[in-house]
């Protein structure tokens, strides 16, 4: 059995407004859809307040491999302290293992630090099992809190739930 080429990371770097049909393509390949409307908002949003997001990228030979969105929130989850979120993440399948997201992350992680920040929060599906296991390889452990949801097709009367 014969070892396949790794291409070392080359550099994680900031985001830029040329990355968005890679970034897309990317995400793609993950979510199945392409959530341009989603993408562009965060760019721009990025632009008009750089010091409220963090978006950067990591290249392998050149090309963008993988990148990373996530925002700076002050103020929220109860604390007085800027908290970061990680919206979204991303690794092109063919560098998938070759040590990109873990780069990604630790470009995260410098650039926040950085920037005063200590926590980091995020999300995964539960039935996500590669994401959960990088979340976990990265350092990522359960938050103390319970995320809830309802639907809001039917009114709490047509429920039974009293108002």
């Amino acid at each position: 059995m014969s070892k396949s080429l790794v291409i070392p990371v080359s550099r994680v770097r900031p985001l830029r407004l040329d990355d968005l049909e890679r970034v897309i393509a990317i995400d793609r390949a993950h979510t199945g859809s392409a959530r341009r409307r989603f993408m562009e908002k965060r760019l721009t949003a990025a632009r008009a307040a750089p010091d409220d997001f963090v978006l950067i990228g990591v290249e392998r030979a050149g090309t963008l491999a993988g990148f990373a969105l996530g925002r700076v929130l002050h103020g929220e989850f109860g604390t007085v302290e800027p908290v970061a979120v990680l919206d979204a993440i991303g690794v092109d399948p063919a560098s998938q293992e070759q040590g990109c997201g873990h780069a990604l992350m630790g470009g995260l992680f410098d650039l926040l630090r950085s920037r005063g920040v200590q926590v980091l929060h995020s999300q995964a599906d539960w039935s996500s099992h590669g994401m959960l296991k990088f979340f976990a390889a990265t350092g990522f452990t359960l938050a103390p809190r319970v995320v809830l949801e309802r639907g809001t097709a039917q009114s709490m009367s047509e429920q039974g739930e009293e108002i």
